[in-house]
This record gives C-alpha cells, structure tokens and sequence, in this order.
C-alpha cells in the first residue's frame, strides 16, 4: 500500500471513530501523533481540545454521522469532503484538510464548513 494510501485510510478511520462512532481519545490514542494542532476556531488545540469537543458533541447531538464522499491525499496532506448529520440541527458540508508526519499519525487539522443549503441556483449539488 503506497503512503498515499495509507494516510487516506488512516484520517477515515480517525475521523469516523471519532465523529461517528463517539470514540474522540481511542482515535487521538490510535491515529494521532503526540502533538495535534487544531485550526478551528471553536475547537481547543490539543489532543485535549479535540476530545472535549467531540465528547461534549456526542452527548449534546447523539446519532451525529459524518458521511466521506471523497478523500484526497497529497504527500501528508489529506482532504475529505463531508456531509454532516446534527440531529436537531443544520446539516454541514465540510472540507476537512489533515496533515499527516512521516510516520502516518495525525498531526494538524483545519476545516470549512458550511450550512447545507435547502435550495440552490443550480443542479449540480454540493458532492
């Protein structure tokens, strides 16, 4: 399996164990390195941050899912393009961009979002 692959892997497993199935510190255990920065401005940096976040997350939106409809990679760089499920809230689309080191552990984070909207100008879609 080349690196690419590799990293493409990894940041879906990290990212579904944390968001999907609620497991925010088994995927920072699994899959990060010991160094996680965070570029999100609602989110702490830190690997503390990001589980607070995700475990406060699982508890306020329970049945959250985040759906991967693409996943590119480039060197240690992975991007995911997203759809997000809030029970009782917006859905998001989301580009989440991961950095990865050497060794394929998670080492940074930034993110897009936006709220998926009910109506577009064309027919083209968001995915």
């Amino acid at each position: 399996m080349s690196d690419l692959e590799r990293n493409k892997k990894t940041v879906v497993a990290f990212y579904d164990m944390a968001f999907n199935q609620s497991r925010p510190r088994e995927a920072m255990d699994l899959y990060a390195s010991a160094e996680y920065i965070q570029h999100n401005p609602g989110v702490k940096d830190g690997k503390d941050g990001f589980i607070a976040y995700f475990e406060e997350m699982a508890r306020r939106y329970p049945g959250k899912r985040v759906h991967f409809k693409r996943a590119l990679a480039d060197g240690n760089f992975v991007v995911l393009h997203c759809f997000q499920e809030w029970p009782g809230d917006d859905d998001w689309v989301g580009i989440d961009i991961f950095r990865l080191d050497d060794a394929g552990k998670v080492v940074e984070h930034w993110d897009v979002l936006q709220v998926a909207p009910e109506t577009s100008a064309n027919d083209n879609g968001m995915f």
